[in-house]
């Protein structure tokens, strides 16, 4: 896992990083990025496992899932250690 900027939005880690699984764990995944929680919650709350194996188990595919991509838009302002709770796709609808 590199530490220091976000795998995921690019801007510097925090005093919280956590690993996202590429590939999840309950599908034998083991490569691990550093994340910003609020990043990390995102990609959690926004696809599925089975997506996150199948179609979004690279950094560039997660940046350019749809709902990603605004995302990192709304996140690339926000201070380092910026956290509010992240809405899932289901809720929306």
């Amino acid at each position: 896992m590199k530490a220091g900027i976000c795998a995921l939005c690019g801007r510097p880690l925090g005093a919280r990083v956590e690993a996202h699984h590429l590939i999840p764990k309950t599908f034998g995944g083991r490569e691990t990025v550093a994340l910003h929680p609020i990043c990390h919650r995102k990609i959690h709350t926004t696809l599925s496992e089975r997506e996150l194996r199948d179609r979004y188990h690279t950094l560039e595919a997660l940046r350019a899932q749809p709902d990603i991509t605004l995302f990192l838009r709304w996140i690339a302002d926000k201070p380092v250690d910026f956290y509010t709770r992240t809405a899932t796709a289901r809720s929306r609808r």
